[in-house]
């Protein structure tokens, strides 16, 4: 098979998540599978791509994917995989899932952290309901979950998750063993010969139940005093746990052959989290031949018994934890170091690539198979028209939605192209805002539509990008700069083609006051920004609070309904059928008398263009209908074949 794995955290990581996921794609690829992983970072290897990502504030360590459906969608359309795993349910999982799904690419999601059990400790428990609700609405829309442990699998179908099964976890007992013990590390951490080490691994982060370890290490010394306690591990309370407990040795992040010989190198192992939905820790631990003390729950609860290879407090008895990490200290040269290695021995992780590969085959399976041709691939790839109008996309502010104009034309042919107006923002960059890469790739897409596709581009000068009025009018080759233009579309109506800032009385005539309403609306814009991250993480659709200002506002309302009219006097005084504009980012298609008004609306929310079809018809369409028309495209060829809607579609070589 050829899978793709996307996640936002892989190794050089080091937490549970990336280790299994590495472990996963490794063993893949050792039984004949191609495995590329899609991930956050900053270095990847030759198998990996980067995904655009930020940083968790006050957690640097953790990066959140940011979304990407149509660089997905137009990666999986080039080159298709059989099955993608989903690791993280961050806007990167969401929009993997969704760009999968349109293109009836099966997928496997996995549930490999609590996030809403975190809330508790982040003290937003308030926002647990909400945090469900959004991982279900991300598990559900997936053929399949994969959970670590029995009482996960029964936690969430509880919640109304859908179709979850267990994926256990594995431990390397050859790296993890007693043998790595290292009498040269435990004289580093001043043990006393036939004194005991009591240890701690794990992320030092909140919702690790961190202080009471620590007061465990503080009564364990008491009973002790030759007790050395151990730390590995790194995280945003490690400053904090440092200064408040000075007699505990925090050692930093230790992978590998080093972490196995601090693991061997203690004797008691404290695991004190109430919120993992496996804990690796443990089976690591055992397999070193650690006295383990832990909650009943995840792998301790599967893999634990109960004063035969390990201790285990009911879950949330904080109690009950320190009564057996007390007992720990009689325990730790005792038989039941020797039971917990040999309970661990058969827990290996081949059995759990192999139950992968299976679940993976099985969503492959439920989707069925059916192979397109590239010819055929291609009618639902392409939509040709005469000409296509666009404008205001205001290359050069962050948001401009410059992935999906792109998206947009190379899924498109046409004789014409028309940029109408406010393509660059001018004046957003002479008040310094960037000019990105993707920016410059958009030139680039309209250069290329010239070179290949034979099509005449027309720029008209919009407000936002003025310059060009002192050099107008001005050729290059098939590239025409100009004021206005006339277009006579195939069923020899006119159209006047114009942005229509000129009949906008603040743009003309009090330019000072038109640039302070630019930056308001910029910095409505990046309000609405966050506003619309939030309802993402919340699973709700898109709001624009522009347009709902324009609908709320009266005058707002009057100058748009001013504004059709002035342009629609235009045409009938130069003698067109009708006109189409941009300028106001108000798409709008209507007839008034003889006149047909068109408005292209914008790239920055509407996401709209006006199309001309071969035979003269002009329609106004909406880029994510557009997508979905062109999805539409290759399920209809499927209907011919009498596949059924959850077939997996391959393209031939």
């Amino acid at each position: 098979m050829r899978i793709e794995i996307v996640t936002d955290t892989f190794a050089p990581d080091v937490n549970g998540v990336a280790m299994t996921l590495g472990r996963l794609a490794d063993g893949m690829r050792r039984r004949g599978h191609r495995v590329h992983v899609i991930r956050t970072g900053e270095e990847r290897s030759p198998s990996e791509t980067l995904a655009p990502s930020l940083s968790l504030p006050g957690y640097r360590e953790i990066r959140l994917g940011l979304p990407g459906p149509f660089k997905l969608r137009k990666r999986w359309v080039k080159s298709r995989p059989d099955v993608i795993y989903v690791a993280t349910e961050s806007l990167l999982g969401v929009s993997a899932i969704k760009a999968a799904s349109a293109l009836r690419i099966p997928v496997v999601a996995g549930f490999h952290t609590n996030f809403h059990q975190y809330m508790e400790a982040y003290r937003l428990g308030g926002l647990q309901p909400a945090a469900i609700s959004y991982l279900k609405h991300v598990h559900n829309r997936a053929d399949l979950t994969l959970a670590p442990t029995p009482d996960v699998v029964e936690m969430l179908k509880s919640k109304g998750f859908e179709n979850v099964r267990i994926l256990g976890r594995g431990v390397d007992t050859e790296l993890f063993h007693p043998g790595q013990r290292a009498a040269a590390l435990r004289a580093s951490w001043g043990v006393r010969e036939g004194a005991p080490v009591a240890m701690v691994v794990g992320r030092l982060a909140a919702e690790k139940n961190l202080p009471l370890v620590m007061e465990c290490f503080r009564r364990m010394r008491e009973r002790v005093p030759d007790l050395q306690c151990v730390c590995v591990g790194d995280g945003p309370l490690r400053d904090s746990l440092k200064a408040k407990h000075p007699f505990v040795q925090f050692v930093g992040v230790k992978t590998g052959k080093e972490l196995a010989a601090h693991y061997a190198s203690a004797d008691i192992l404290l695991f004190p989290s109430e919120s993992e939905t496996f804990g690796n820790v443990i089976l690591e631990g055992m397999a070193s031949g650690l006295v383990t003390v832990s909650y009943d729950y995840a792998a301790a609860g599967r893999h634990v018994q109960q004063g035969m290879n390990g201790l285990k407090a009911s879950k949330g008895n904080s109690s009950e934890f320190a009564e057996l990490a007390m007992i720990a200290l009689r325990e730790w040269e005792g038989g039941m170091r020797e039971e917990a290695r040999r309970s661990v021995q058969g827990l290996g992780w081949e059995s759990v690539i192999l139950s992968f590969e299976e679940s993976l085959a099985a969503a492959v399976r439920k989707r069925g198979r059916v192979t397109l041709s590239r010819k055929e691939m291609r009618k639902g790839k392409k939509r040709r028209f005469r000409s296509v109008f666009l404008s205001d996309i205001h290359l050069g502010t962050p948001e401009s939605k410059v992935h999906e104009v792109m998206n947009f034309l190379k899924h498109i042919e046409c004789e014409k192209l028309v940029l109408n107006g406010d393509i660059i923002d001018g004046w957003a960059l002479r008040r310094g805002a960037k000019w990105r890469k993707r920016h410059s790739r958009f030139v680039r897409t309209i250069l290329k539509i010239m070179e290949r596709g034979d099509t005449e581009v027309v720029y008209c000068r919009g407000n936002h990008d003025d310059i060009l009025e002192r050099f107008l009018p001005l050729s290059f080759g098939k590239l025409r700069f100009v004021k206005e233009n006339l277009h006579e579309a195939a069923d020899g109506k006119k159209y006047l083609v114009i942005h229509g800032d000129g009949f906008d009385s603040v743009s003309t005539n009090h330019r000072w006051l038109a640039t302070i309403g630019a930056f308001g609306y910029d910095s409505l814009l990046a309000v609405n920004r966050v506003y619309n991250h939030y309802r993402a993480w919340r699973g709700k659709e898109y709001f624009s609070l522009s347009k709902r200002v324009k609908g709320a506002v009266k005058s707002a309302v009057s100058f748009v309904d001013s504004y059709e009219k002035q342009l629609q006097a235009l045409a009938v005084k130069r003698n067109c059928d009708g006109i189409i504009c941009g300028h106001i980012h108000t798409p709008e298609d209507k007839q008034v008398g003889g006149v047909r008004y068109l408005n292209s609306g914008d790239w920055v929310e509407s996401l709209t263009a006006i199309v001309e079809h071969h035979d003269g018809r002009m329609e106004l369409i909406q880029y994510d209908e557009f997508m979905r028309e062109l999805t539409d495209g290759i399920v209809d060829l499927l209907a011919k074949r009498k596949v059924s809607d959850e077939a997996e579609v391959i393209l031939s070589a």
